[in-house]
């Protein structure tokens, strides 16, 4: 049973939303109200990453001052969802980081909110 109060924003909502990207508007609806958006520690580094790549490092640093606030709504990458991700890898052929962050938010019953068509089907997943 999904937990409709929870949400997991996958890495390119929170890229988009940061670098007021086309759909920054629409995955703001739901990282505007921080209390009920979990953080797996899988996107905290997919997208510090590609911020400090792609962007520039005070971006990439706002993020991560922002990501230790979340310390309560942390999902930590521990074994029960490293072994979820892997059965969802070999059933969806979701790639490794997108399976992590699917396996957080099926663990936590938190919807999944994304862009990213590679989740197209998926239950407990919101497409923008």
């Amino acid at each position: 049973m999904i937990d409709s109060d929870r949400v997991v924003v996958d890495s390119a909502g929170w890229v988009e939303y940061l670098g007021d990207g086309p759909k920054a508007v629409e995955f703001a609806s739901y990282l505007d109200i921080p209390e009920s958006v979990l953080l797996p520690t899988t996107v905290v580094y997919d997208v510090y990453k590609k911020l400090l790549r792609e962007r520039h490092s005070e971006l990439a640093q706002r993020f991560l001052s922002g990501a230790h606030g979340f310390y309560e709504r942390l999902i930590p990458f521990d074994v029960v969802i490293a072994e979820l991700a892997a059965k969802v890898s070999v059933e969806t052929k979701l790639p490794m980081a997108d399976a992590i962050i699917y396996a957080s938010a099926r663990q936590y019953r938190a919807l999944l909110i994304t862009s990213d068509s590679h989740f197209n089907g998926l239950p407990w997943v919101t497409i923008l």
